[in-house]
C-alpha cells in the first residue's frame, strides 16, 4: 500500500524541496492538495499530477485517502492546520518556523504527544547537514577547551530598498513572533552547544511602510529589520546573536565559537575551519558518513513506514527553540533580561 500524502499550503518551499523529495521516495502518492484557493491548487496539482484539489483544508483531512499531510502554509496556520491533522489521524511534516509563539507550539506539541502513533516532524533548519555533526563531536570532546563566547552573525540587504514589496515574514500577523532567520539558528546553536539560558533582546525597523503587492496598498512593516539578542548558554558561555536584512557588503555570516584552546569559524554554506590558540588554522572535513545533506522527506516517510524515531526536527525540539524566540519578543518589548523557562 502507498504512502498517501497530502499537501495543505505550496509555497516555494514545497514546490521546490518537498515535492521533489516525496515523488523521489518510493510508493509515496501525492494524494491531494489544498492551497489558498482552488485555482492556485489546481495549478500545482496539474504541475506534478496530483491526483485530486480540495477545496478546503477540513475536506482534506476528513478524507480517509490521505494518511499524512505536508503543511506549507505560513506558520499562522501551522498550529491549526498541525492539531487537525494529528487528532484527524495523519502522520504531520510542518515547514518551520513552528508557530507564531510558545502557546501555539506547545497547542502542537500536546497534540502530538496525545497521538504517539502518529510522526510529528517540523522541517528542520538545513544550514548545518554537512558539518553540524563533526562540529558537534568537537565541541563535546573538548579540542576547543571551555567554550567563553559564541557570535551568530547573519547579516544581508535583503530589505535595505524601500521600494522593496512587502513579504510575509516583515508581517507578524502571518509570522508571529518570529524575527527573520533568529529561531533557525537557535536550533542550530542548540545542535551544537545546547539551550539558551537567558536573552536580552533589541530591534528597530526603518523602513515602516511597505506595499503589500496582492491589495496595491501601504501596509506596516512589524517584524524588526535589524535584530540582536545577547545572553548566555546553560554551559556558561555567553552568546550574541545579530541579523539584519539592511546591512550591505557583511562579509562575516556565520557562527564563531570560541573556547579556551581553539576557536571554529563557521560561515554560511557548511564551510569551517579550527584554530588552535597561537597555530594555524585548518579546515573542518565531515566525519565519515555524518553528511546528511537534504533528507527531510526521506526520514519522514522513514518515520511513518518505519517506525524510525524523527532525527530532525521533532516537535519537542521546535518547542525548545521558541521559547527562546518567546523570551527575546519579551525582551526586546520590555526592554528587560528574560530567563528562558523550561
Amino acid at each position: 500500500m502507498p504512502l498517501r500524502i497530502g499537501l495543505i499550503g505550496a509555497g516555494a518551499n514545497t514546490r521546490t524541496q518537498h515535492i521533489p523529495g516525496l515523488l523521489r521516495a518510493p510508493d509515496v502518492v501525492l494524494a491531494g492538495v489544498a492551497n489558498r484557493s482552488i485555482e492556485s491548487g489546481q495549478r500545482i496539482a496539474d504541475e506534478f499530477g496530483i491526483a485530486r484539489v480540495f477545496d478546503s483544508v477540513e475536506a482534506l483531512l476528513a478524507d480517509p485517502g490521505i494518511d499524512a499531510v505536508c503543511i506549507g502554509t505560513w506558520p499562522y496556520k501551522h498550529r491549526e492546520y498541525s492539531v487537525k491533522a494529528l487528532e484527524a489521524g495523519k502522520h504531520v511534516l510542518c515547514e518551520a518556523r513552528m508557530a507564531m509563539d510558545l502557546a501555539e507550539a506547545e497547542d502542537m506539541l500536546a497534540a502530538s504527544e496525545r497521538n504517539p502513533g502518529l510522526v510529528a516532524q517540523l522541517v528542520p533548519a538545513p544550514f548545518d547537514f554537512k558539518l553540524g555533526p563533526t562540529i558537534t563531536r568537537l565541541i563535546e570532546e573538548g579540542a576547543l577547551g571551555e567554550i567563553r563566547e559564541v557570535a551568530v552573525n547573519v547579516l544581508n540587504a535583503s530589505a535595505l530598498d524601500p521600494a522593496i514589496p512587502l513579504h510575509w515574514r516583515q508581517r507578524a500577523d502571518y509570522s508571529g513572533k518570529n524575527v527573520m532567520m533568529f529561531g533557525i539558528f537557535v536550533e542550530v546553536i542548540h545542535r551544537w552547544l545546547g539551550d539558551h539560558a537567558d536573552v536580552t533582546a533589541s530591534g528597530d525597523i526603518f523602513v515602516k511602510e511597505r506595499l503589500d503587492a496582492e491589495t496595491g496598498k501601504l501596509l506596516p512593516v512589524t517584524v524588526p529589520d535589524t535584530y540582536i539578542v545577547t545572553g548566555h548558554l546553560e554551559r556558561g558561555a555567553r552568546i550574541t546573536h545579530h541579523f539584519s536584512s539592511v546591512a550591505a557588503g557583511a562579509d562575516s555570516n556565520g557562527v564563531t565559537v570560541f573556547g579556551t584552546k581553539a576557536t571554529i569559524r563557521w560561515k554560511m554554506g557548511d564551510s569551517a575551519v579550527i584554530q588552535p590558540h597561537g597555530g594555524e588554522a585548518t579546515p573542518i572535513v565531515a566525519d565519515p558518513g555524518t553528511d546528511r545533506g537534504w533528507k527531510v522527506e526521506e526520514d519522514f516517510v522513514a518515520s511513518v513506514r518505519d517506525g524510525a524515531p524523527v532525527q530532525l526536527t521533532s516537535f519537542a525540539d521546535g518547542v525548545r527553540y521558541m521559547r527562546v524566540i518567546d523570551a527575546a519578543h519579551e525582551s526586546a518589548a520590555t526592554g528587560q533580561r528574560v530567563l528562558i523557562r523550561s
